[in-house]
């Protein structure tokens, strides 16, 4: 009596298992690439996140310029420059021939405004030269009524604004024009009609170098 199985039986059996072998190692041959492209891919986004991007660079360099207004042309730069430098020396210019200080720190300031920024309405003559005269008033009133402490003259700084508003002729540098009344205690027979010339001084050389091409004509109106 035959136990086995019949050989057509057996030879299906056998295929049928050579099949199963067959797509056990196809599927483990798959998901092993799977899994190597994966390794593959988290490998390459790992060392991408670690290395620096090309804009990095260029947005760290953005950050660090801020919201600054652009650097102005080598022309613009060399023609303020020149000109403050003039403006200031001509004012030690005519106080030396005048034997009297005439360059004072805020007309430094009232330079750089002139000269730096020839389009502000700060820096317009009006401005400039009406500014300069009514905060000195503002500071003799002031040294003449509370006398010249510290604290008057801190009072005729912050009035000085008011006044310099209220009369349309706003310049920053002036105010510190009262505080230097009320500190040094000039004669005002002498220190308004210099403060004065040297104001008109710093105006004429803006207007030289507005001329010249170079930024910003200046001014933009006289009064």
């Amino acid at each position: 009596m035959r136990t086995g199985l019949p050989g057509k039986a057996a030879r299906r059996i056998r295929s049928m298992r050579g099949r199963s072998l067959l797509f056990s190692g196809w599927c483990f041959s798959s998901v092993s690439a799977d899994i190597k492209e994966a390794e593959e891919i988290a490998a390459s986004e790992v060392s991408t996140e670690n290395s620096p991007s090309p804009a990095a660079p260029r947005e760290r360099s953005r950050a660090w310029a801020g919201k600054a207004p652009s650097r102005p042309g080598w022309r613009v730069v060399a023609t303020a420059t020149a000109a403050s430098v003039a403006g200031l020396v001509a004012l030690v210019a005519v106080g030396k021939a005048m034997e009297q200080v005439v360059l004072i720190p805020p007309l430094a300031a009232s330079a750089a405004l002139v000269y730096g920024a020839p389009g502000l309405p700060l820096s317009q003559p009006r401005s400039v030269i009406g500014g300069q005269l009514l905060s000195a008033l503002t500071g003799f009133a002031v040294l003449w009524t509370a006398g010249g402490s510290a604290w008057a003259a801190a009072v005729a700084g912050g009035l000085a604004l008011g006044v310099m508003q209220l009369a349309r002729t706003p310049h920053s540098p002036a105010a510190a024009t009262a505080v230097i009344v009320v500190a040094t205690k000039p004669d005002a027979l002498v220190f308004l009609p210099l403060l004065v010339l040297a104001a008109v001084v710093l105006v004429l050389i803006g207007n030289i170098a507005g001329r010249t091409g170079a930024g910003s004509r200046y001014p933009a109106y006289w009064w």
